[in-house]
């Protein structure tokens, strides 16, 4: 008796669906040698300018003059290259400089200035997701269509509101200024990723007795932190490197490091030594945010890049 088993017909593989194909081909993309190359030449064009400045900030007024600061390599092999902070105790502490103020007026500008349009697009983008209400849709263009508004336009007649309010002078123009021009970007992107969430869990929820401000906080918040970091960094680099509002909205006692290193460039232009120590203190802490949050940054950018 023949114990041989019936051969079994294979399974049929499935096409891939449209969405398997989409991240096939960003990942193919994104991986082919080109775009590696790419990716180096601008990391070279990025970086080598920031080692010069760094390498710069560090050398005596002398050599700086003498030199450029490619140079040091071989004034460390001959035994010749000195490095001292010097600098940055001149361009911290001198009192023809003292950028220690100003380096604290940047942290009290951008921190609520980040804060302040992320909690009211995080409560305006859950509206437009989640709220059903007479002219959404309409309000939500309104609000997509200020994004082209030029800020120059907008500094006028909001600095004759401050003066009129008595608030000019104080960092409270700055913060309002800055979380109004962020607010349609930040209401934008929130309100996509909202809308990405799927409506079972919302809809568990709401069946489990939870009301919008539960559903806002145990549900859709949890989930957004690429995104709110995403746009956490975009508004951080943009606030503390900005001097057109600084300077139009502020005032002495309120101005950024932006602003001084500006006044130092025009008033001590010949000051390499304290203009290369400057600047590489108003972009230490905008790299340190960028790389301490570049995991989030990416997941917020790739966050619905392949979606079908």
């Amino acid at each position: 008796m023949s114990t041989t088993q019936p051969a079994v017909a294979p399974k049929a593989v499935p096409p891939p669906s449209n969405l398997q194909q989409r991240a096939r081909t960003a990942k193919k993309k994104l991986t082919s040698p080109w775009a590696s190359m790419i990716a180096v030449v601008i990391a070279l064009v990025w970086t080598v300018p920031t080692f010069g400045l760094l390498i710069t900030s560090f050398r005596p007024e002398i050599d700086i003059r003498r030199s450029g600061w490619w140079t040091v390599f071989a004034d460390a092999f001959a035994g010749e290259g000195v490095f001292s902070f010097r600098n940055y105790e001149i361009a911290l502490f001198d009192s023809s400089t003292s950028l220690i103020d100003f380096f604290v007026n940047s942290f009290v500008i951008t921190l609520p200035a980040v804060f302040i349009p992320i909690t009211v697009a995080l409560l305006a983008a859950y509206a437009f997701a989640w709220i059903d209400f007479k002219g959404r849709d309409i309000l939500f263009v309104a609000v997509f269509a200020l994004q082209i508004v030029p800020i120059q336009i907008t500094l006028i007649p909001l600095l004759r509101a401050y003066v009129g309010t008595g608030i000019n002078g104080t960092f409270w123009p700055i913060w309002l200024s800055h979380s109004m021009f962020a607010l349609p970007l930040a209401i934008f992107l929130l309100h996509n990723f909202m809308r990405d969430i799927p409506s079972s869990l919302v809809e568990a929820a709401r069946v489990d007795g939870a009301g919008h401000v539960k559903i806002f906080f145990r549900v859709i918040l949890p989930l957004l932190t690429p995104a709110i970091a995403a746009f956490a960094i975009f508004q951080f680099l943009w606030v503390w490197n900005d001097l057109l509002v600084a300077l139009v909205m502020g005032g002495p006692q309120t101005f950024p490091l932006t602003v001084r290193i500006a006044e130092l460039a025009g008033s001590r232009g010949g000051d390499w030594h304290v203009l290369s120590a400057g600047a590489f203190i108003s972009i230490i802490v905008p790299l340190i945010v960028f790389l301490s949050l570049q995991r989030y940054f990416v997941r917020g950018l790739l966050a619905g890049s392949v979606k079908g």
